[in-house]
C-alpha cells in the first residue's frame, strides 16, 4: 500500500516511491501493522490476533521502519505453512523466514502521515457497520471491481446476500469512492472469512464520505479505509482542528495519556472513572489524543487503542497551517465579536457564526467545502478568541 499511488495532482510527476514504512504497534496481545498510500487517500491496517502469535510478546510499544526490497523479498517466500518470525523492538525489526532474514532500522515518520493517522480515527469513529458479507458474496463482490478509475460518485448497496455498486446514495448505502482502490485486496480474498463495510449513516442527499472495509481472516483482519474522494488524501481534512485548538481538550488529553497503558481496547467508561473526567470530556481528549498520533480506532471492536507516534503536541500544531494562521489572527487583534457572532478582518472582513452546525464564514474557503474538511481559519480564530 506505501509503495500505492492512486491519484497524482495535475502537473505533477509521480516520483518512484523509494521507502514504505509501516508503522508496527505491539498492544499487550496483539501486532497491528499500519500504512497510508503514497498520495495518502487510503489507509490501511493488518492486525495479528493472539491466534496467530505462538507465543505472548514481552512488552508494548510502537515503532515505524522501512520495508525495503530484502524485506519484502524474505515475506514474499513465504508458503502457506511457512514459518515467520517477527522481532519487533523500539528502533527495528527483524523478519526471519525460510527465504533469509532482513533487519529493518527506525525512520522519521512522514509528516503528512501523522495528520492522516488524526483524520482516519475521526472518521472512523463516526462509522458503523453497515453490511456483512460471507466469505463467496465478499470474493464475487471483490472480483467485480472496476480496476481502473472511473468518473463520478460510487456507492455500494445491499442487493439479496451481496453488493453492487451504483451512482446515487440512498439508506444503507456505503461510499466507494474510487472503487479501484479496493481491488488490490483481491489478493487475499482466498483466506477471507468475510468481509464488513462500515460507513456514516447516509440518505439520498448526502455527500461523499469515508468508507471501511473489513476483511476477516483467520485469527487476523485487514483493514481498509478510504477518503471521500480519490482526489482527497486524508492529511487535508482538517476533522481534528477544532478539538486542537480547545485548551481544554488538549489539558484533558495530556490528563488522560497517562491512563492508556497500551491497552488493545481503550473503555471510555474506565477512563472516566480512572482520570475523574466527564465521559464527554473523555471521548473529546480520545480524539485530541488521535491527532496526536497516541490513538488509534479499532472499527470491528468499536473503541479506540493505544499507540505512540514520535510527534510532541507543539510539532503537531504547526503541521495545520489553518491553525497556526488562526492563532496568528488571534494575536494581531484581527478578531472582534459582534451582533450575533464575530468578525475576523484580514484583506476583507469576514463575519463568522458559531451558533450554527457546522459553524459557517462568509468567506471563499468556506464557500466551496461548506464544512465538509473541516473549519476554517477564520472560523478556528473565533473559537479561540470565544473560549478566552
Amino acid at each position: 500500500m506505501a509503495r500505492t499511488r492512486f491519484y497524482t495532482p495535475p502537473g505533477m510527476v509521480a516520483a518512484a516511491v523509494r521507502a514504505a514504512d509501516p508503522v508496527v504497534t505491539s498492544n499487550v496481545d496483539r501486532l497491528r501493522f499500519e500504512s497510508f498510500s503514497a498520495d495518502c487517500g487510503v489507509y490501511c491496517r493488518l492486525d495479528l490476533l493472539p491466534g496467530s502469535l505462538e507465543r505472548a510478546m514481552q512488552a508494548s510499544g510502537t515503532t515505524n521502519v522501512d520495508f525495503n526490497p530484502p524485506t519484502r523479498a524474505a515475506l514474499a517466500g513465504i508458503g502457506d505453512q511457512g514459518p515467520l518470525h517477527l522481532a519487533v523492538g523500539l528502533d527495528e525489526v527483524a523478519v526471519s523466514t525460510l527465504a533469509g532474514t532482513a533487519v529493518e532500522r527506525r525512520v522519521k515518520l512522514p509528516h503528512r502521515w501523522l495528520k492522516g493517522f488524526a483524520e482516519v480515527q475521526m472518521a472512523a469513529a463516526c462509522m458503523a457497520p453497515r453490511v456483512e458479507l460471507g466469505p463467496v458474496e465478499a470474493r464475487r463482490f471483490l472480483q467485480s471491481l472496476p480496476p481502473t478509475q472511473g468518473r463520478g460518485q460510487t456507492w455500494a448497496v445491499p442487493t439479496g446476500r451481496g453488493l453492487r455498486l451504483t451512482t446515487r446514495p440512498r439508506a444503507g448505502a456505503v461510499c466507494v469512492s474510487g472503487p479501484e482502490r479496493l481491488h488490490f485486496l483481491n489478493a487475499m480474498s482466498r483466506y477471507c472469512r468475510g468481509l464488513t463495510a462500515y460507513g456514516p449513516p447516509v440518505s439520498d442527499r448526502s455527500a461523499l464520505t469515508s468508507s471501511a472495509w473489513q476483511l476477516t481472516l483467520d485469527d487476523a483482519a485487514l483493514v481498509v479505509v478510504l477518503s471521500p474522494e480519490v482526489t482527497r488524501g486524508f492529511s487535508g481534512e482538517g476533522g481534528v482542528l477544532n478539538d486542537l485548538a480547545d485548551e481544554q481538550v488538549i489539558g484533558d488529553a495530556d490528563l488522560l495519556a497517562v491512563h492508556l497503558g497500551w491497552e488493545p481496547r481503550l473503555d471510555p467508561a474506565q477512563l472516566s472513572a480512572s482520570s475523574g473526567l466527564a465521559l464527554d470530556r473523555v471521548l473529546r481528549a480520545l480524539a485530541c489524543l488521535g491527532g496526536a498520533g497516541r490513538v488509534g480506532f479499532d472499527l470491528a471492536a468499536s473503541s479506540y487503542f493505544h499507540r505512540e507516534l514520535p510527534y510532541d503536541s507543539d510539532m503537531i500544531r504547526g503541521m495545520h497551517p489553518r491553525l497556526r494562521d488562526a492563532h496568528a489572527l488571534v494575536e494581531i487583534g484581527a478578531v472582534r465579536r459582534v451582533a450575533g457572532g464575530f468578525e475576523v478582518t484580514t484583506e476583507v472582513t469576514h463575519r463568522v457564526r458559531l451558533d450554527r452546525t457546522p459553524p459557517t464564514c462568509t468567506c471563499r474557503w468556506w464557500g466551496k467545502h461548506q464544512g465538509q474538511r473541516g473549519p476554517c481559519k477564520h472560523v478556528l480564530a473565533a473559537e479561540l478568541v470565544g473560549e478566552s
